[in-house]
């Protein structure tokens, strides 16, 4: 299929809910907080009339009616607070996938040193980086690229979801278009389009307006594009020496907002699906307790001859954060003249109570457990206790490995195929085998006990032994351990069958 003929709605209208959802979780995840003000009508520049719409019905109405909708009062300072337990949700998903390294292995050993390089070359930073994205806005791409003049070699890159047009088939992507503005001037906007297809991407240039894709242009016409000019062929397409699809698609969760929707039904589901409320309301609590430390400043009721004059026809005031004040000469009255100190109470515990138990609720509505995120005391506790304790969070990053790992297999063969094609070596692109190392990992005094009582017993063998305690090495490596061992330990003796004829 070939790229859009131009003149059309962009992005095309059926990707209005997928888009709108992913802005909402992206504006959770940046926590900024001007863009959650933007976001549901909390700013009195924002809307004629902030009060009003909270009156309103339908999405409108319902957004405003959020606290972060509701807008601050005239003439007083903007007081509140935003939690960014979004951004610390996506990242420790992030964390539980990929802090350690995935191994990939294939069979041909030139193969597998090409491959050693090119996953040494940032490759973990980059899934990181996709993972903590497609935590956030319900699924991530990934797609290998090059450039000869920047690297000898091809390296990873990650597309966010909210600027891809995607197909699937079956469940399966088939193909996909990115979009980028790479130029806006005078109301109009220009976009680089690139579809993915089996063996091909077609690029094109496209002028238009916020709306509207516009009309085909010549890649030079811009300084993005200009280079691809003398790279594509008669159909504006560069092939990329893979003959599958180049680009993979990793699904964050199964979707629940979409799923009777035949071209949104394979799009992923954010963490932060379903907990906006509950976020909404985390902030609007440790708010409230900022105004209550704020309300519980020690208060002077004092009268108006007592303030400080700014000069004739200027008024009066007074700092309320004054400590200590110089003497005010007036005359000493009877009549009500007294100071009245205000002293408003802290309501610590019920806030405290009231914020962990939204956290909790918000980890558990997202699948993790709080002591992921060091809830509940940073006691040394086994590997074992601690993957008991961590349960839920475990249980969600296996359900995430589960689709990961098949999508990095194919990844990491179409960036095998896209090396040798372009820039050659005896290589053969061939499907890996990816395994993901454990998160929680034992400490080494606990793998030694293990291994003592074992050896004491005389359940193991000096080779399951060492394996047991160093589980990241390869055969050769155990081999030459366990013979240190025995020499050291005066044990390595030939076998008496190989020791050659008895004379």
């Amino acid at each position: 299929m070939p790229l859009p003929a131009g003149n059309t709605t962009w992005p095309p209208p059926y990707l209005g809910p997928a888009l709108d959802s992913m802005h909402t979780w992206d504006t959770w995840w940046s926590g900024d907080t001007d863009r959650l003000e933007r976001l549901y009508g909390g700013r009195s520049g924002g809307a004629p009339d902030p009060k009003r719409a909270q009156f309103s019905g339908g999405v409108v109405g319902r957004i405003a009616r959020w606290w972060w909708g509701t807008p601050t009062a005239p003439g007083e300072r903007r007081t509140k607070l935003h939690v960014p337990l979004a951004g610390d949700l996506c990242g420790g998903s992030a964390d539980l996938l990929f802090s350690e390294p995935p191994k990939f292995t294939v069979d041909d050993e030139a193969t597998q040193a090409r491959l050693d390089d090119l996953v040494d070359d940032g490759m973990l930073a980059t899934l990181q980086t996709a993972a903590e994205v497609g935590a956030a806005l319900g699924g991530v791409y990934l797609r290998p690229v090059y450039d000869k003049d920047v690297a000898d070699r091809p390296w990873i890159a990650a597309e966010h979801a909210d600027r891809a047009l995607p197909e699937f088939t079956w469940g399966r992507l088939s193909s996909v278009t990115f979009w980028k503005v790479v130029r806006e001037e005078d109301g109009q906007v220009w976009r680089w389009l690139q579809r993915h297809e089996p063996g091909r991407i077609l690029h094109g240039l496209y002028q238009g307006t916020s709306d509207n894709l516009g009309h085909p242009v010549p890649l030079e016409e811009s300084a993005a594009t200009a280079g691809f000019a003398t790279l594509v062929d008669a159909d504006g397409a560069i092939a990329t020496g893979y003959d599958k699809l180049d680009v993979v698609y990793v699904p964050n969760q199964p979707t629940r907002r979409w799923r009777s929707a035949p071209r949104l039904k394979d799009f992923g589901r954010s963490d932060l699906d379903g907990v906006e409320p509950l976020m909404d309301a985390l902030d609007e609590t440790y708010s409230s307790w900022m105004r209550d430390i704020r309300l519980g400043k020690g208060r002077l009721v004092v009268p108006e001859s007592y303030l400080q004059s700014n000069g004739p026809g200027r008024g009066v005031n007074w700092n309320p954060d004054q400590e200590a004040f110089a003497g005010i000469n007036v005359l000493a009255r009877g009549d009500g003249m007294a100071l009245t100190v205000a002293q408003f109470a802290i309501r610590v515990q019920e806030h405290r109570e009231t914020a962990e138990d939204l956290v909790n609720q918000i980890l558990r509505s997202a699948g993790y457990s709080g002591q992921t995120f060091g809830i509940g005391g940073d006691v040394a506790v086994t590997a074992t206790e601690v993957t008991a304790r961590e349960r839920r969070s475990m249980t969600t990053r296996g359900k995430k490995v589960l689709r990961w790992r098949p999508e990095l297999a194919h990844l990491v063969e179409a960036l095998l195929a896209v090396d040798r094609h372009v820039f050659g070596g005896p290589i053969i692109p061939q499907r890996p085998t990816v395994e993901f190392e454990d998160s929680v990992q034992e400490d080494p005094l606990t793998l030694a006990n293990t291994a003592d009582v074992l050896r004491r017993a005389q359940a193991a063998s000096t080779d399951t032994l060492v394996r047991a305690v160093h589980p990241e090495w390869d055969d050769a490596q155990v081999a030459a351990e366990v013979q240190r061992i025995q020499a050291e330990a005066g044990t390595a003796v030939p076998d008496p069958f190989q020791a050659g004829d008895i004379p």
